[in-house]
C-alpha cells in the first residue's frame, strides 16, 4: 500500500497536537468567539471570506452559526461574502478581483461587526483590502492562515496562524478550529 493515507493523516494529527500545545493561539481562538458573541450580541453580525477552498470553509462555517451548529437554536447573523454571484463577477469585472469583498464591506460592514478572512498564504490581495475596510469601518477583524500569517498578520487583530505550510493541513486546521469557535458561540449565547 502506498504511504500518502496514512502519512497524510500523521501529518493532519501532527497540526492539531501542535495547536494543543499553543496556549496562545487557544488564547486567540477563545478571543475570536468572544469577539463573535459581544457582536452578536449586539445586534452585529459575523462576515468570512476567502477564496477557492478557504471560500467553502468561509461558506461552511457562515451556515455553521446561521443554521445550526450542535443543536436547534434561533439562527444567527453570518455570512460568506462571495456568495452572491452576481455581484461577485460585476464588481470583478468593473474594479477588479481585489475589490470584491472590499466593495460590500463598504455598503454591509459596520463598526462592531467581525470579519473573517481565511487564506492559507495570508497574501490574498482581495482580503487585504477588505482588512483595511473593516478596520476603517471600526470592526473587528481576524485572519485564518498558515504558519507565517503572511501580509494578513500585520492587518488583522486577532491572528489565528494554523503551525504548517501545507495547504490541505492547514485548510483542515481551518476548519477544526472554525468549528470550535463556533462551540463556544452557540454555547454561550445558547446555553443548554
Amino acid at each position: 500500500m502506498d504511504n500518502t493515507i496514512t502519512n497524510g493523516i500523521a501529518a493532519s494529527i501532527a497540526v492539531k497536537e501542535a495547536i494543543l500545545a499553543d496556549e496562545a493561539l487557544l488564547s486567540r481562538m477563545q478571543l475570536t468567539a468572544d469577539c463573535m458573541v459581544a457582536a452578536l450580541k449586539a445586534g452585529g453580525k459575523v462576515l468570512f471570506c476567502g477564496n477557492g477552498g478557504s471560500a467553502a470553509d468561509a461558506q461552511h462555517l457562515a451556515a455553521d452559526l446561521s443554521g445550526r451548529f450542535y443543536y436547534d437554536r434561533p439562527p444567527l447573523y453570518a455570512e460568506a461574502l462571495h456568495c452572491n454571484t452576481s455581484f461577485l463577477t460585476a464588481v470583478g469585472n468593473d474594479y477588479g478581483y481585489d475589490r470584491i469583498y472590499a466593495r460590500l464591506l463598504q455598503g454591509s460592514g459596520r463598526k462592531g461587526d467581525v470579519l473573517v478572512g481565511i487564506s492559507t498564504s495570508g497574501n490574498s490581495e482581495n482580503i487585504l483590502q477588505a482588512f483595511e475596510v473593516a478596520r476603517s469601518s471600526g470592526m473587528k477583524v481576524v485572519a485564518m492562515t498558515g504558519a507565517s500569517g503572511g501580509k494578513m498578520k500585520q492587518a488583522a487583530d486577532i491572528l489565528l496562524n494554523v503551525p504548517s505550510i501545507d495547504t490541505p493541513r492547514i485548510q483542515e486546521a481551518h476548519i477544526m478550529m472554525g468549528h470550535l469557535i463556533c462551540e463556544c458561540v452557540e454555547s454561550v449565547l445558547f446555553p443548554r
